[in-house]
């Protein structure tokens, strides 16, 4: 039944519009068990990539490496295998279909598609290189283009910096690539600087002295890595200013908390050893003579005499 019915419609059609679908059909049964046979092969190469997205991380981990650096190169892995996979796979399914024309093809649609996703594959490339030269991890804290703050996540494409305000900002890998960025805690320890003033009418080599005491004294200063300095700095309006140095954490609550004690301790050893640290003192002078007039007492004011 359906045959004749479908036997009729066939009937309808043009001679050359007959004539074409029949050449269609024929190339298609001609090349079905190429297809078959292209499709298994790409079965195939889904187990292999399930075998090395299983296989490569662990071996990887048993390395050390970072499991961000691990993750990018069995992404490429991964990208790789399914490229050649359906290259191989076309070529199979339609011989007549060279490597050479695919990768063309493939080369053209590539430069266009680059063009369309540049910004994309700007922040890819930038952060597969940021993971394999490694110039900052995650907890460092890092200051770029007014981003100042803990990094969190390094991906493939941005990066997660919380700031010590709390907030989170996530920023493309391209900006940490191309601009200059400042890692506060590629060390240990980093160098913070105070002003100290005292008067002038004191003596500068025993404040000075005073002030290094005071300083060596305080629990987060690190002299066993650098020595504690102190120089007299300049004549400034009211006091000699030293400038105190000292070595202390890395973080940025550990300089915070270090220049809390370390004022607390100067302030307290000057105190104890009579040392003024003054404030500014101001010098009014007038062109003309004030006259001066004594302010009348309550009693005045009342109508009353004292006497």
């Amino acid at each position: 039944m359906m045959r004749e019915i479908f036997g009729s419609l066939w009937a309808y059609f043009p001679e050359p519009l007959r004539e074409q679908l029949n050449g269609y059909g024929a190339v298609f049964w001609k090349a079905l068990p190429n297809v078959v046979l292209s499709a298994v092969f790409l079965v195939v190469v889904l187990f292999v990539v399930r075998m090395v997205q299983w296989l490569v991380p662990r071996t990887l981990r048993r390395a050390h490496m970072r499991r961000a650096l691990r993750d990018v190169i069995v992404m490429l892995l991964t990208v790789g295998i399914w490229l050649v996979g359906i290259l191989i796979a076309v070529t199979i399914a339609f011989p007549t279909i060279t490597p050479g024309r695919t990768l063309t093809a493939l080369g053209v649609g590539g430069v266009a598609i680059g063009f369309a996703f540049k910004d994309v594959f700007e922040n890819f490339m930038a952060g597969i290189l940021l993971l394999i030269r490694e110039p900052f991890s995650v907890e460092d804290y890092i200051e770029c283009q007014g981003i100042d703050g803990q990094v969190e996540d390094i991906t493939i494409r941005d990066t997660h910096v919380r700031q010590t305000d709390g907030q989170l900002v996530v920023a493309p890998n391209a900006m940490f690539f191309k601009n200059p960025v400042t890692i506060r805690t590629s060390t240990s320890f980093r160098r913070t600087t105070i002003i100290c003033g005292v008067a002038y009418g004191e003596d500068v080599d025993r404040a000075r002295d005073v002030i290094t005491e005071a300083v060596r004294h305080v629990d987060s200063v690190r002299d066993d890595v650098r020595d504690v300095q102190i120089f007299a700095q300049e004549f400034a309006d009211s006091s000699i200013n030293f400038e105190v140095t000292w070595w202390t954490g890395s973080r940025p609550v550990d300089i915070r908390a270090s220049r809390d004690k370390v004022v607390a301790a100067v302030k307290r050893a000057l105190d104890d050893a009579g040392i003024e640290i003054p404030f500014p003192y101001r010098t009014l002078t007038f062109k003309e003579p004030l006259s001066m007039q004594r302010a009348p007492r309550d009693e005045d004011k009342d109508g009353f005499s004292s006497g």
